[in-house]
């Protein structure tokens, strides 16, 4: 059975950390050795950045200090985790990946994607997933999932509406460009259905994959 990387994405309050559980739990039941990680973080380096990125305090990044940041985690990350798993047979599950610099530094910031593409050949060496699931909802919805939730907001869920439908959009846009690896998850319905969803994919690329699942 050869190695597969999986990634994750999704807006705010689209309901990742319930989804990256099933989907661990439905990895292992399947006997696939799984190997959670997450961007930006996955690696001491790598989650001192994340500490940058999210904290308020640095409001004044300009988005070209974010878009450098976030590479430069995630060239550690793929190096110092991703590579090394996938080499020693272990399927690797991201919560996030290249998709989200797309999204967020590319549409919600602005960035040229024809850079994006260039940090990520250099970064990352090429590396994409076999998968991503996208988890997509309407901005509004996912906005007040999000602040239901409680506690302080981050440096990018200070962001305004207007930004989280430009990352929507982005996030879209790439789904209908890649249909071969993106698989479209309404994120919009009750958790149970986004479950449903989210199981029938897995179950889907398992076969594929010649994994049985139990």
């Amino acid at each position: 059975m050869s190695a597969r990387f999986i990634s994750l994405e999704g807006g705010e309050g689209a309901g990742k950390s319930t989804v990256l559980e099933q989907l661990r739990e439905q990895l292992a039941a399947a006997g696939v050795d799984v190997l959670h990680t997450r961007e930006p973080g996955g690696t001491a380096v790598g989650e001192a950045v994340r500490a940058i990125l999210l904290d308020p305090a640095y409001r004044g990044l300009c988005a070209e200090a974010e878009l450098l940041l976030m590479f430069a985690a995630r060239a550690q990350h793929v190096r110092e985790v991703i590579q090394p798993a996938l080499a020693a047979g272990r399927w690797v599950l991201s919560d996030r990946y290249t998709d989200a610099s797309y999204a967020y530094q590319g549409g919600g910031r602005g960035q040229p994607a024809e850079r994006i593409a260039g940090l990520e050949g250099w970064a990352t060496g090429g590396l994409r997933p076999d998968l991503t699931l996208l988890l997509d909802l309407p901005v509004a919805q996912g906005l007040a999932r999000a602040a239901a939730r409680g506690g302080a907001a981050d440096r990018i869920e200070q962001e305004q509406a207007e930004f989280f439908e430009r990352v929507r959009a982005a996030y879209r846009a790439r789904a209908a460009a890649e249909p071969q690896r993106f698989r479209l998850i309404d994120a919009s319905r009750p958790l149970p259905e986004v479950l449903v969803q989210v199981g029938a994919v897995l179950d889907e690329f398992l076969a594929a994959a010649g994994v049985r699942a139990p």
